[in-house]
């Protein structure tokens, strides 16, 4: 019931980015783009100003924005009052979460979900951890998805499934299919996700606790988003971690290979979070059971190959005794 017109320029007000947005509505970032050109010619004004690739809200989007909020809850209100009294009444559940989960295994989970509860509406947001979890502290959003346990005081977590990140290199480069020590990563361009993804966290993290000084990574490219980085390394501007549930196709199709690092697995965990107090009910409450129980029933396949070769890094390097981490089966 929203105008549609609307909702796209609550989505971009919310991110400030017009990919983001696109991803969120799932219509092409041209459409956002001229959804927003039409809103703006049919108020005479700009709402957006974007000057050097970076997006803010005019002082009448500002405005604006309220106003779109408010009219969101209004038409919410309205057809939830209409369907009660039609006996149609269809809870909602509103599902933000971190990139690497939205884009490769939330639709999976919702769709697994509907199944069993086809009476209720979904809406989706994603971007990074930092920014879900906010979303979800702000009443945005029912539950967030994301990488790893949460920090913040305001919302509790739970583990719902396993991650493994994975080393990924060109189809033709040195590391493909090899064993490579961990000082060996600082020889190499790194491509990474911005500060404030839980991706990078993971990473940096388990690096710094195998040993490995961070600050010595050759970090060539940093990018906010998973399928940028894979693009990245398939052109040869570097190496990345990837989550296993990103890299699955390439692997299939050949344009990317894993390298395996020796001694070290880097490992998470995907955490559904709610706001701090009771147990979700109603929908967020059965997703949330759902996510603890069939998960992993859900998931897309992985794929790939275990490495063959080794490569040692010029200097000999102290054993270390951390399992190795296998490839995704």
């Amino acid at each position: 019931m929203e105008n549609f017109r609307l909702k796209v320029f609550r989505t971009v007000a919310q991110s400030l980015n017009f990919r983001k947005a696109s991803e969120a509505l799932l219509i092409s970032q041209p459409a956002v783009t001229q959804q927003i050109k039409a809103l703006e010619e049919e108020l005479g004004t700009p709402v957006f100003n974007r000057t050097r690739g970076k997006v803010t809200l005019t002082e009448a989007g500002t405005a604006l924005l309220g106003y779109a909020e408010r009219l969101k809850t209004l038409a919410d209100e309205a057809a939830q009052a209409v369907a009660e009294i039609s006996g149609q009444h269809r809870d909602e559940l509103r599902v933000g979460a971190s990139q690497t989960i939205g884009q490769y295994l939330l639709p999976n989970l919702l769709a697994g979900f509907l199944k069993s509860h086809g009476n209720v509406t979904l809406s989706g947001s994603s971007g990074n951890t930092d920014d879900v979890l906010q979303n979800l502290a702000d009443h945005k959003i029912d539950l967030a998805l994301v990488e790893g346990p949460c920090s913040r005081g305001d919302v509790k977590s739970e583990p719902f499934m396993e991650d493994q990140m994975l080393l990924v290199v060109p189809p033709d480069h040195e590391w493909a299919d090899a064993e490579v020590d961990l000082e060996s990563l600082t020889e190499m361009p790194f491509i990474t996700r911005e500060l404030g993804s839980g991706s990078r966290r993971v990473v940096e993290n388990a690096l710094r606790k195998a040993g490995l000084r961070v600050q010595k990574l050759r970090y060539a490219l940093t990018l906010d988003s998973t399928e940028g980085i894979l693009s990245a390394v398939e052109a040869g501007l570097g190496v990345a971690f990837v989550s296993r549930w990103a890299v699955r196709n390439q692997l299939s199709l050949g344009t990317l290979k894993l390298a395996r690092l020796k001694g070290v697995k880097l490992s998470r965990v995907f955490s559904v979070a709610y706001r701090i107090g009771p147990v979700p009910a109603g929908s967020a409450g059965a997703f949330h059971r759902f996510l603890l129980q069939n998960a992993y029933d859900v998931a897309p396949r992985t794929t790939g190959r275990k490495s063959t070769r080794t490569l040692r890094a010029p200097a000999p390097q102290a054993s270390r005794n951390t399992p190795s981490a296998d490839a995704p089966a």
